[in-house]
């Protein structure tokens, strides 16, 4: 019998659910003193979204940045004229940005800001966007990212969504399993797909238009691919047996999966254009699957047990010898790799507990980042410098983010469902 399902509209908000909020649980100790000072506006009504806000949670977010208190500002500059350079260096800050935002006859915004060495008094970084109502949170997290940018030279992730799943219990209770995305900071956060079946896997393509994922709503594993602006899905993959797995290739042309349609899980590599299916792993007494591409789209990292326990393996995307990747600890999956593919993170298992570890491809060293013993789902940042994963917390299911060297750890919790298999999405233009 066909499970019935909801697809909900993009627009649609969930009202009982909460937003995502960001918990900072370790910082680093040498976080950067910033001063942000609220944008100025020429208007009677302040804009409809508070743009320092959340520039300033962003940065306070990540763990990288101490901003000074509201009531320590010595002044409120929003033009570089207005700045008195000595007065910041009081303050002992390193960083001062300043903005405006002005209302347009046509009745968009115009966002300015500029970033300043406080000790060189130079610029490090200033625009000015264009903008409607509606994009002024996204244009705050492009200047999040590039303060973020500008004063720790690595690339800011805050104009990046997250996929996850949410799992709730109706007022009949019955399980609803609910895919959904998010801003980084957990706002604006939508339903993609709402069903009374299990949902798995949400993979985000290359470009960030669409997502895969796993849906068992007619009664077995099928795959499928659906737009998130629109809505719009196909299914790629309802094969006998277990269709499970998807990774998106770098160039968003191919997919791999794990398929059992001859009898055992192996890897598959899917030509989306033609649907035309290459089998990569032949491990008849072995369980192979959770791939995941190298940046060169020519090797796939995945999951296999044919040793014995689970470790990860590395193997071209046309088949051949699989070459082992981990020996440390009994259990090593679900991985994933950085972008600059220099690094693999991945569900690493000592006696029966499970953390988040990185480990550096070419020496194979690797580094446990994590406490909790209950970790999974590992998806690094667009940038490499941070990795998304899941967590619990007694019974309930939350994300959280470490950082690649393990210095900042932070939580992202909501109170009303479980959450979990999250994946960040690439940066949006």
């Amino acid at each position: 019998m066909k499970i019935g399902f909801i697809l909900v509209s993009l627009l649609f908000t969930l009202a009982s659910q909460a937003k995502l909020i960001i918990e900072i649980t370790e910082g680093t100790a040498s976080a950067i003193p910033l001063a942000a000072v609220p944008f100025g506006y020429d208007m009677t009504e302040p804009p409809p979204v508070d743009v320092s806000a959340v520039i300033n949670a962003d940065l306070t977010n990540s763990g990288r940045f101490e901003l000074l208190a509201p009531s320590a500002l010595i002044s409120f500059p929003h033009v570089k004229e207005e700045v008195n350079f000595s007065d910041w260096r009081l303050l002992r800050t390193e960083g001062l940005l300043i903005g405006q935002i002005k209302q347009m006859p046509t009745g968009q915004y115009d966002v300015q800001f500029q970033l300043f060495d406080v000790y060189k008094e130079q610029q490090l970084v200033g625009k000015s966007y264009q903008v409607p109502a509606i994009a002024l949170r996204r244009v705050a997290h492009k200047i999040a990212d590039q303060v973020y940018e500008a004063l720790t030279g690595e690339a800011g992730a805050f104009s990046t969504q997250l996929a996850f799943i949410s799992t709730l219990k109706t007022e009949q209770g019955e399980s609803q399993y609910i895919l959904q995305i998010s801003d980084s900071d957990g706002a604006n956060q939508r339903s993609i797909l709402r069903s009374s079946s299990v949902i798995l896997s949400p993979s985000w393509s290359p470009d960030g238009e669409k997502l895969s994922y796993v849906s068992f709503e007619n009664g077995q594993s099928e795959i499928y691919i659906q737009s998130v602006r629109t809505g719009k899905r196909i299914r790629l993959a309802k094969f006998r047996g277990l269709n499970s797995a998807p990774s998106w290739s770098p160039d968003g042309q191919r997919m791999a999966m794990t398929l059992s349609k001859n009898g055992n899980a192996e890897i598959y590599i899917m030509t989306l254009a033609d649907q035309q299916l290459t089998r990569v792993t032949h491990q008849s007494n072995a369980i192979d699957t959770s791939a995941t591409w190298l940046p060169d789209g020519e090797s796939i990292i995945f999951t296999s047990d044919r040793g014995g326990k689970p470790q990860i393996y590395q193997i071209a995307a046309s088949g051949g010898k699989a070459k082992r990747l981990t020996f440390e600890g009994d259990y090593n999956a679900s991985p994933d790799i950085s972008p600059d593919g220099r690094y693999m993170t991945m569900v690493h298992g000592i006696k029966g507990r499970f953390y988040i570890a990185i480990q550096e491809l070419k020496t194979g060293h690797l580094q446990v980042l994590t406490e909790h013993g209950q970790d999974e789902s590992p998806s690094f940042s667009p940038a490499g410098n941070m990795i998304l994963y899941a967590t619990k917390i007694g019974n309930k299911g939350l994300l959280a983010a470490v950082s690649s060297d393990g210095s900042i750890h932070k939580r992202l919790s909501q109170s009303t469902t479980n959450v979990r298999e999250p994946d960040w999405s690439p940066i949006r233009n």
